[in-house]
């Protein structure tokens, strides 16, 4: 049984274009969350399905989350996921696969957290917030302007300063993304 198939887009595996099934996906713990419990999975733009995903958890973590809560859950979230970006990546043998969205998962939950500090998630009000932070958080990351791309590239390869590369141009697209915010709320 394989455990990842064919596609027309994602990592290189030996020498072959692979995606990973649903069986990777449970096959490791770090597997589930690098893949965002399974959102990475999609063959249509994984990365924004990883944020929705991202998005959708958030709003629903909040309601048992304080925001001190949340400023432990962030930096944990992150050192786990930089440890299960590393070894779903060395499985799928490539460097920065696709099907990884624990990068945008993180980044987009400290948007949210920052964006709406304290408000009820179900407001309408910050739903549309949260709908313009999500336009712009994919934005910032899908197009990877300036920093954003300077970021992409800034580490790149195996171990662990890949796995952080991983990481580092969505945390990068998130700060654009909240310095927009930060503009916005200034005018």
């Amino acid at each position: 049984m394989t455990l990842l198939r064919p596609s027309s887009f994602g990592p290189e595996v030996g020498g072959a274009s692979a995606a990973p099934t649903v069986r990777f996906l449970w096959s490791h713990p770090a597997h589930a969350i690098a893949l965002g419990f399974g959102s990475g999975l999609s063959p249509v733009a994984p990365g924004t399905v990883g944020t929705l995903w991202a998005w959708l958890s958030f709003v629903v973590l909040d309601l048992w989350l304080s925001e001190a809560q949340w400023a432990v859950v962030l930096p944990v979230a992150l050192l786990v996921g930089w440890w299960a970006c590393k070894v779903t990546a060395q499985h799928l043998r490539a460097a920065d696969p696709g099907h990884i969205v624990w990068d945008e998962v993180v980044a987009f939950w400290l948007v949210l957290w920052l964006v709406t500090p304290g408000a009820a998630s179900t407001e309408v009000r910050t739903v549309w917030v949260q709908l313009a932070a999500f336009l712009c958080f994919r934005f910032f990351d899908a197009a990877k302007p300036g920093p954003v791309r300077w970021a992409d590239r800034r580490f790149k390869g195996e171990g662990w300063s890949g796995s952080f590369g991983i990481l580092f141009d969505d945390l990068v697209a998130a700060f654009c993304t909240l310095l927009v915010f930060a503009l916005w709320r200034a005018l």
